[in-house]
């Protein structure tokens, strides 16, 4: 089997582990060991929290939600049925945002889910 000089692709290689290391502590950043074995765990904590940051943002966008809607009268989950029972098309995220930064428009939204969850319940009384 004919021999393989491997010099440039090993230190291409080491050199690529070493710069991602920058900026970490200790021997984590100088050393090829131990900065492997860091960028390994932080790509793999990268990549799940990538996915925990959209769990996170949902949780704070229902918490402010809720919030906002009970100054109106309404828990959140009566505020959404009655936002889908009024055909408003807006997500968690835009809820959100117009409760924080436009309170007045948020009222506005309250009160067609409030109007629209009291039309749904006349018809289901009706019925």
């Amino acid at each position: 089997m004919p021999r393989v000089k491997r010099a440039v692709h090993a230190r291409k290689k080491r050199a690529k582990v070493l710069e991602q290391a920058k900026g970490y502590y200790g021997r984590k950043k100088s050393s090829y060991r131990f900065a492997k074995e860091q960028v390994e765990h932080s790509l793999t904590y990268a990549y799940r929290d990538r996915r925990a940051r959209k769990r996170t943002f949902r949780a704070l966008w229902i918490t402010r939600i809720n919030a906002a809607a009970r100054q109106h009268g309404l828990s959140y989950n009566r505020f959404m049925a009655g936002v889908k029972a009024a055909g408003i098309a807006l997500d968690r995220k835009s809820l959100a945002d117009l409760a924080v930064a436009d309170p007045q428009a948020f009222a506005a939204i309250a009160e067609r889910a409030k109007s629209a969850l009291a039309d749904g319940a006349g018809e289901r009384d009706a019925a």
